[in-house]
């Protein structure tokens, strides 16, 4: 309890080393975790590349040695959105999101107590719903306003860090199991989303008005189970699971008129099952498909279609579905010190054509990442170790949710991104 306690303490430390970070790309969670892995599109769950285990798979830790991982990555989303076809005109125009640059960084630590035990740590992040579309020319009827409807610069903030504390076992030469305590704080802003409100001339959407938007920000905190297994069945073939329950958080107060169930925002279960091959001592490829249960929590998996007001548990969301997420990778060791990867991530697309109104201010509609990297070793005990993602423009089309209040005239909407990232860790081995 004292070892909890003391790790919470550091959750707003770590926090300002997260604080505007943004790395969304299946869904509001990245594509992987650890360089390693983000060179090979996220395939982990098979493999013991770094102390990143309790982000991966707990297993993996004690196959890894005592090491220390640090890194950071530049992360650039590009997103827009715009409205069509309106037959008020003013309704029509695109924006496109301010902030296209964010700093992402990793930590990852792990010591072997015994050649069969292992403790570490993981600090890693989920984000990404982070826009600042400008006011723009819009106008609902009642003057100037955001593509919203609400007024001056229209976004929301969203980061989740969650610190891993990691215990792994090796069953014997082949098998190991793992778990991690997973200690969460997110923090939430709103801003420029006035027209759901219960503003004048708009439907009353909320239950609770006031705990809407331009509340600043609030923060929440929890916790979560993540555990896994790993086999090296022989000297080619390895195999992986892990689950991660869901993390149970704290309701963001100031906006428990905005989310369902009065603010509660919890971070999705999840889980992976991995195979890895290595022919020779110098090829690996590796396999992953993981799933992401975005639908067991409400304020991420109601239908945004109003059924019932902001804030009730059955209240509106953002409709974004489960995915199922592919993750393709290979690594070729050049020489004792050159080791490059590539990979390829595919994900689905969580946010559907009914629900595309709520998700300007989310759009996570990314699918296809195309990966590659390299890990160079400086010394016996010490690497750096570079990863590359793109991810291509992808856009979603739908029917504005303000039709149903505007007589059928504010038309269409499309939310799009695309994406790119750069990153380099050091990591040290004891």
């Amino acid at each position: 309890m004292r070892a909890s306690r003391k790790l919470f303490n550091l959750t707003p430390i770590c926090a300002l080393l997260f604080a505007g970070s943004a790395f969304a790309t299946n869904g509001y969670f990245p594509h992987g975790y650890g360089m390693h892995s983000q060179g090979m599109g996220g395939a982990s769950t098979a493999l013991a590349h770094d102390s990143y285990g309790g982000a991966n798979n707990p297993a993996s830790m004690v196959w890894v040695g005592s090491r220390l991982d640090l890194g950071a990555a530049w992360f650039s989303p590009v997103r827009d959105a715009e409205r069509s076809d309106a037959m008020m005109p003013s309704l029509n125009g695109k924006v496109s999101s301010d902030r296209e640059h964010f700093l992402v960084p990793e930590l990852g630590y792990n010591r072997m107590l015994n050649k069969d035990l292992s403790v570490g740590v993981t600090v890693y992040g989920n984000g990404g719903m982070n826009t600042t579309y400008p006011q723009g020319n819009f106008n609902c009827g009642g003057g100037a306003a955001n593509l919203l409807c609400g007024g001056g610069t229209l976004g929301v903030d969203l980061m989740q860090l969650v610190i891993a504390p990691t215990v792994a076992y090796k069953l014997n030469a082949q098998h190991s199991v793992g778990a991690s305590v997973l200690l969460g704080y997110q923090r939430f802003k709103a801003q420029g989303i006035q027209s759901f409100d219960n503003a004048p001339g708009f439907p009353p959407f909320t239950g609770a008005p006031g705990s809407v938007t331009n509340r600043d920000s609030d923060s929440a905190t929890g916790a979560g189970l993540r555990v896994g297994y790993m086999g090296r069945l022989n000297d080619a073939f390895s195999i992986g699971a892990s689950y991660s329950s869901k993390v149970n958080m704290g309701r963001f107060d100031q906006y428990k008129g905005l989310f369902a169930a009065a603010g509660d925002f919890d971070i999705p279960s999840n889980y992976s099952v991995g195979l890895a091959f290595s022919p020779n001592a110098d090829w690996t490829i590796a396999l992953d498909y993981g799933r992401i249960n975005y639908g067991g929590v409400a304020a991420v998996g109601n239908q945004s279609m109003p059924v019932a007001p902001l804030g009730a548990d059955t209240g509106p969301g953002f409709g974004w579905k489960d995915i199922n997420v592919i993750k393709l990778g290979a690594a070729w060791r050049v020489n004792p010190n050159l080791t490059v990867r590539a990979g390829y991530n595919k994900g689905d697309n969580p946010i559907t054509a009914s629900n595309v109104t709520f998700n300007i201010l989310a759009p996570g509609v990314m699918t296809s990442h195309y990966t590659a990297g390299f890990s160079y070793a400086l010394a016996k005990e010490s690497e750096v170790t570079a990863a590359l993602m793109v991810a291509p423009r992808v856009t979603v089309s739908g029917p504005s949710l303000f039709n149903g209040f505007m007589g059928g005239a504010a038309g269409n909407e499309t939310i799009g991104m695309r994406q790119m990232s750069l990153g380099l860790a050091y990591s040290h081995k004891f």
